[in-house]
């Protein structure tokens, strides 16, 4: 008996794109010298979301922001970051110039 299917599940990389509606995980095998960047390219999300192409590619690994060259080791997770819709301190600074709280529904809103 072998546990080489446990083994080859640690030889592995997961690479995450999400959006409001979707959250797409893929899971490549990893190869020494693997970077973020051909990471992203070997999932195929860059084909499946085109939109992703649209702006700079920003990447993350476990929620750190990385560089594309930065090298992957087995298990990591390449993260493809969506760029903000709005600055969230000017969201706060707008939220409770208005009287709102992060959170909560502005008065008006609740009823």
């Amino acid at each position: 008996m072998t546990t080489r299917d446990s083994e080859d599940e640690d030889e592995t990389v997961d690479v995450v794109y999400a959006t409001a509606k979707i959250q797409c995980v893929v899971r490549i095998p990893f190869t020494p010298g693997l970077t973020a960047v051909e990471a992203v390219r070997r999932a195929g999300l860059l084909e499946k979301f085109p939109e992703i192409q649209t702006g700079p590619l920003v990447l993350g690994v476990f929620g750190e922001r990385v560089e594309e060259d930065r090298l992957l080791a087995p298990r990591e997770r390449v993260e493809i970051c969506r760029p903000l819709k709005q600055d969230p301190r000017a969201m706060r600074s707008n939220l409770a110039a208005s009287g709102g709280v992060m959170g909560r529904p502005q008065s008006g809103q609740d009823k």
